[in-house]
């Protein structure tokens, strides 16, 4: 849980003005701001200087500083936030398999979170990249849930549960879970893995990504996409460095001190 002062800056950090209890009109409103205000980013673990996930560094991370994380750093604040309003949370691991095939063995590297709001158990992630939800979704499988954003479905084989959205009229596969809950222990391996290891794609490719009243904004090395739903993709190539230092900043709302931008340049494209 955060303290109130703690609770006091977040929510004005989201614009969140609204009641602070356990109903699902908070969660969803809570869940829509959130990773519009908040970027997800990758930056610190692309420069090398590793990603710390306890809360005590996140919160600073994210609200002190006014920076983005991943799902380990999103997914952690958010927990914390839905505990402060009274929402009973468990943590999951997911198995990202974008672009892969179902069966694909890859590790567990992603959090989530299950929440109990009103008599209803939920899914929500507020994490996940360019296809971050921007809604919670119940946790039930079958036919498609609306989003502010996309719809989304789960499917469900035995103890594993799929994630998948609809693009473009056609259902992708985000990722898988189960609903074991994880330890705090496992999701700090699971992070040193996604921070360091060489073959993480973290650590030598760029992503940013938030979301748009309307859309999304992605950014993946140099090639910035923006999203508008119901409208056609816009792509720009951005090869200037220093341009792509002012549209982290200006779009993504992430800005770097020297140091960090001149680390994250020298590892950009390196695996």
């Amino acid at each position: 849980m955060l303290a109130p002062d703690q609770l006091a800056a977040y929510l004005a950090r989201i614009g969140y003005d609204g009641e602070v209890a356990p109903t699902q009109l908070a969660l969803a409103r809570l869940h829509l701001l959130h990773p519009q205000a908040i970027p997800f980013e990758n930056l610190d673990a692309l420069a090398g200087r590793g990603v710390r996930i306890e809360l005590p560094a996140v919160f600073a991370k994210l609200v002190g500083s006014r920076r983005g994380g991943y799902c380990f750093e999103h997914n952690t604040l958010f927990r914390a936030v839905l505990e402060s309003f009274g929402f009973a949370v468990t943590p999951l691991g997911g198995r990202v398999l974008m672009g892969q095939e179902e069966d694909a063995e890859v590790a567990r590297t992603h959090k989530l979170l299950r929440v109990s709001c009103e008599g209803e158990e939920l899914i929500a992630d507020v994490g996940f990249g360019g296809m971050t939800l921007s809604g919670p979704i119940r946790l039930a499988a079958g036919p498609a849930q609306e989003t502010p954003h996309e719809p989304y479905r789960l499917d469900r084989t035995g103890e594993d549960w799929w994630l998948r959205t609809q693009v473009a009229g056609e259902w992708r596969l985000l990722y898988r879970f189960t609903l074991e809950p994880v330890p705090a222990i496992d999701e700090v391996v699971a992070n040193h893995y996604v921070a360091t290891h060489p073959d993480s794609a973290f650590t030598f490719t760029l992503r940013a990504a938030r979301i748009l009243p309307r859309g999304r904004l992605t950014l993946l090395d140099r090639r910035l996409t923006e999203h508008r739903l119901g409208e056609p993709s816009k792509q720009q190539q951005v090869e200037d460095d220093a341009e792509l230092r002012a549209v982290l900043a200006q779009r993504f709302g992430i800005a770097l001190d020297d140091g960090s931008w001149q680390a994250a340049l020298g590892r950009l494209g390196a695996g």
